[in-house]
């Protein structure tokens, strides 16, 4: 039996306590963002009826949920809407993908005030969108010109977002000259060690590219970001790029650990050198453009992930659906397009399942009625474990202690 507490513990030991408290306050705020910082525990949690694991081994995020797609500029300059968070990904039954994010919409249901026949309806919408997908049998992608309703929105609004305005919110400006912005909301000071070794990591990554200039490092801080991760070893980085002040880039380095879904399959996976080169080598499978300085680099023992933060970074305002549920039936529709077309991209791949094997799983019906009834019953899980959570927090078994000075 799961004890949830401790589950959540020793998930979570050994993280940066600082960053790792705020983690801790958000989870006890709803059960969405519960849902959101415990992908483990979901897992853990997840019953196994025979027909669970019988679905096509697809490669998959791990950690589907209602936010985690989202806008991105690839490394051809073009701005795409996709799925954006692979720290889970693992090879694994297809289902196991689908019942998180159909979970994840009764669990938002509440804040996002919709009734319970409102979430069942988007859960059909995004499952039929998604089997249809896979029966067409052929992966596309989402770009600014493809883009409909929150979506279109979205990547419309992206166009009047500037490098120079994303590096006045993200830095401090003297003259020429930037430093990062140290806010307590984004960005937390390093030691001089920390500043040290993500200087020497940049400097062996600009050593192999043809203009090493670009990635001189000016600045570096603890970066503060997302939900799952928050604690996790993760820095941002302001490089020279194209010039000072205004054509200054900023980099994330983000520490990869193990996929939480692994202990719980029977499914081989691959032997990755590294836990970075899983995400990168996965993400780069299932997404149709990989994002910008997208690499896995390794830091003395450990390994991370590098990326680029762009202005045109953004996730959907889903509360701003404004009563119109022809809005969110479009964010699902297309959530169950993009997860049908990363599943066909990455088919045939290190064990997972073919493209006719997944057109032949469009094809069939019986899954669909039974993820949906097996969503409920994790949804009922996942709120049980949040009150236990939200008590054990009130009484202080989530209190660290503060950062030494």
């Amino acid at each position: 039996m799961t004890d949830v507490v401790e589950s959540i513990r020793n998930y979570n030991a050994k993280r940066d306590p600082e960053r790792l408290q705020r983690k801790y306050v958000a989870m006890r705020h709803d059960p969405f963002t519960f849902l959101r910082g415990t992908c483990h525990l979901f897992y853990q949690r997840l019953p196994e009826p025979k027909w669970l694991g019988k679905a096509p081994p697809v490669w998959v995020c791990g950690d589907l949920h209602l936010e985690n797609m989202g806008s991105y500029k690839g490394d051809n300059r073009l701005v795409y809407f996709d799925l954006n968070d692979f720290d889970e990904a693992a090879l694994a039954p297809a289902s196991w993908e689908l019942v998180r994010l159909l979970t994840s919409v009764h669990i938002a249901a509440g804040s996002l005030h919709l009734s319970g026949a409102q979430a069942d309806h988007l859960c059909g919408d995004f499952l039929d969108t998604y089997a249809a997908e896979l029966r067409a049998g052929k992966a596309r992608w989402v770009e600014r010109d493809m883009a409909s309703g929150m979506v279109g929105d979205l990547l419309g609004n992206l166009r009047g977002r500037l490098r120079p305005p994303f590096l006045d919110s993200r830095t401090v400006r003297k003259g020429k000259h930037r430093t990062l912005r140290i806010d307590g909301r984004r960005a937390l000071p390093v030691t001089d060690k920390q500043r040290e070794r993500v200087t020497a990591l940049i400097d062996s990554v600009a050593a192999r590219e043809d203009k090493p200039r670009f990635y001189r490092v000016l600045d570096v801080a603890r970066r503060i970001a997302g939900t799952g991760s928050l604690g996790v070893d993760r820095y941002a980085i302001l490089v020279e790029g194209k010039g000072s002040p205004d054509g200054n880039y900023l980099l994330d380095l983000k520490l990869a650990q193990p996929s939480s879904l692994v202990p719980h399959l029977d499914i081989r996976q691959p032997e990755w050198r590294t836990e970075a080169e899983r995400v990168v080598a996965v993400q780069a499978r299932m997404q149709a453009i990989s994002p910008a300085f997208f690499r896995a680099v390794t830091m003395g023992r450990k390994s991370y992930v590098l990326r680029g933060l762009q202005p045109t970074e953004d996730r959907l305002a889903l509360a701003d659906w404004h009563g119109k549920l022809e809005r969110l039936e479009g964010v699902l529709q297309t959530m169950g397009r993009l997860v049908a077309w990363a599943q066909l991209r990455s088919s045939g791949r290190d064990g997972s399942a073919s493209a006719d094997q997944l057109i032949a799983f469009g094809g069939k019906n019986r899954w669909q009625a039974q993820l949906l009834r097996l969503a409920k019953e994790c949804t009922k899980q996942v709120q049980r474990d949040w009150k236990t959570y939200g008590k054990a927090f009130d009484q202080g078994a989530f209190r660290l202690p503060p950062p030494q000075a």
